[in-house]
């Protein structure tokens, strides 16, 4: 192509130019043709009821969850302290007592 950034949202390399503006024809999201001025949109994590969960954040479980490969269930109202937000399916990294480290689903979880 003629050397034109991809588009941030998603990854199209099919992007022009028009004026100051850069646009992507794919999914219409429109920047600024200034790298400094290019802004990435980072994700935003939530719980169950729609509250933004941040690194490090205290969550409670809000259904039993069967551990893979395991005879073992996390209950219901289990807390879990110090939770690391990741890129995937399973959102949340964490340590639980008595089960140790795994990977929630942020739906099934609700901040404390």
């Amino acid at each position: 192509m003629s050397g034109l950034p991809t588009c941030p949202k998603c990854n199209s390399a099919y992007t022009y130019e028009d004026g100051r503006q850069l646009i992507c024809p794919e999914c219409g999201h429109e920047w600024s043709s200034s790298i400094a001025e290019v802004i990435e949109e980072k994700r935003v994590w939530k719980d169950a009821f729609g509250n933004e969960l941040k690194d490090g954040d205290a969550v409670t479980v809000i259904k039993d969850l069967k551990i893979k490969g395991s005879s073992s269930v996390v209950k219901v109202g289990t807390k879990v302290k110090n939770i690391r937000l990741i890129e995937g399916d399973h959102d949340i990294d964490c340590k639980i007592d008595g089960f140790g480290s795994m990977q929630l689903k942020s739906e099934f979880i609700k901040k404390a």
